[in-house]
């Protein structure tokens, strides 16, 4: 039976990160308008958990032998009295540091609600998924299918049964041919070398540990910020006219904004993590609708020096990412995400990477669900393993772009990621109005 099966190797290193210190978790957070309580958030889960057959797995057994199997409790939902405006920030960082527990369910919520509810109401529905199960794709999509539940049973609705989506099979089972036996093989030893070359040859700097403890004792802090729609529109226009994409831009702020925090020197070496989407390289296509974790990482690698602009770097991450596209280093990358995290375990003291851009750009989702209006919507993830890694998770939602940026504490502390991220977020504002300045030590 589909549902009843091994982890494979990246689905492995979720659970095992969400036990050893709860990182990697997906976390969806909106805003919703109107008057949302528990039981019709209640009601609405018990029917998405029919109609999702992961949402009835558990994961089950030691590190050397994790399968999921069906029977799974039903969804915790919990609620917190929204005291303060910001209390809803304060239960994200709770999430964030707290371990699914996997062997009875592998999606928790959280509602933070007013303590008297009306058609002005406003609501922050904070819903954490295990990672070996979805992405922020699915994640986000299942986050709106929700609230069309939501919004059938406040409105008494009858809710017409729908059949069951497939379990689909694990990610390797669902590449292409050309990951696959021989020339699969070949593949993936010829992106190690690459990799390692990069590595060596660039040597690529992440930030110093502020501060150093054992793996199970860091956890994870965060910033989150707002673009409002006028700057991300200028954005985006600016990244057309320059030939690049959005995500370049992102990529060439947060490093530029991390560079400077590295030290000094006249040239420095920077490497890029991007996540990428795999549902729309695949034949057939699988839907957003589908809940399956289908994300490999391509990296970029850089070098800074006083002359570098920062649209030159951001062509330069667009070109690279291009680049690995067509030579299918997604691919090869989830299928050595073990590998690669295993590598990563022994050097635990030092930054995997320099930074990390997740960017899932405009999000296709309603914004009206009934008498309920989704005002905002955003993603992060845990990240107390990986020190000294600077991440940021980016959505845009009716025209504004919504960042998280979670680090691993004390090797960040939250004033040095505040410092970067108003850094980061000034490149940004600039970038979009007026041509600036080359990076500069």
């Amino acid at each position: 039976m589909i549902d009843n099966r091994k982890l494979c190797a990246v689905e492995q290193v979720m659970e095992i990160v969400n036990r050893l210190n709860s990182s990697l978790n997906i976390v969806i957070i909106g805003r919703i308008l109107g008057p949302l309580n528990e039981e019709i958030v209640r009601q609405a889960f018990d029917i998405v958990q029919t109609h999702h057959p992961r949402l009835n797995s558990r994961i089950v057994g030691d590190v050397d032998n994790l399968r999921f199997e069906t029977g799974a409790k039903k969804i915790p939902l919990r609620v917190v009295e929204k005291e303060y405006e910001g209390k809803w920030q304060e239960t994200l960082l709770e999430e964030l540091n707290t371990q699914i527990e996997s062997s009875e369910v592998l999606l928790r919520a959280v509602l933070v609600q007013e303590q008297e509810l009306g058609e002005n109401s406003a609501s922050h529905l904070i819903i954490t998924i295990h990672h070996a199960i979805t992405d922020a794709l699915s994640s986000i999509q299942l986050y709106s299918e929700l609230l069309s539940y939501c919004s059938k049973v406040a409105s008494g609705e009858p809710v017409v049964p729908v059949p069951n989506l497939p379990t689909l099979p694990p990610v390797d089972e669902l590449l292409p041919p050309s990951t696959k036996g021989f020339r699969g093989n070949i593949n993936k030893l010829l992106f190690v070398l690459r990799l390692l070359f990069k590595n060596i040859w660039h040597q690529p700097k992440g930030l110093s540990f502020e501060k150093t403890v054992p793996l199970e004792l860091r956890r994870t802090g965060n910033v989150y910020r707002q673009l409002d729609a006028e700057v991300t529109k200028e954005l985006i226009l600016r990244c057309r006219q320059e030939k690049t994409t959005v995500q370049g831009a992102l990529c060439a702020a947060l490093i530029f904004a991390t560079a400077i925090k590295i030290g000094s020197g006249k040239k420095k070496y920077v490497s890029c993590w991007i996540p990428v989407d795999l549902r729309k390289h695949l034949k057939p296509v699988i839907g957003n609708e589908n809940m399956v974790l289908l994300v490999g990482p391509i990296t970029s690698f850089h070098t800074l020096d006083t002359n570098t602009s920062f649209w030159e770097l951001a062509r330069e991450v667009r070109q690279q990412v291009e680049v690995g596209l067509k030579r299918g280093d997604m691919f090869s990358g989830v299928l050595m995400y073990k590998k690669m995290f295993e590598l990563a375990l022994t050097r635990r003291d030092q930054a995997p990477q320099t930074v990390s851009i997740s960017n899932i750009g405009r999000v296709n989702i309603p914004r009206v669900y009934g008498q309920f209006e989704l005002s905002e919507i955003s993603f992060a993830s845990g990240q107390a393993m990986f020190g000294g890694l600077v991440l940021a998770y980016v959505t845009t939602f009716e025209g504004k772009m919504f960042l998280h940026f979670p680090f691993s504490k004390p090797a960040i502390s939250q004033e040095t990621m505040e410092t970067l991220v108003d850094s980061f977020l000034s490149y940004l504002v600039d970038a979009s109005k007026v041509k600036i300045s080359p990076w500069a030590s």
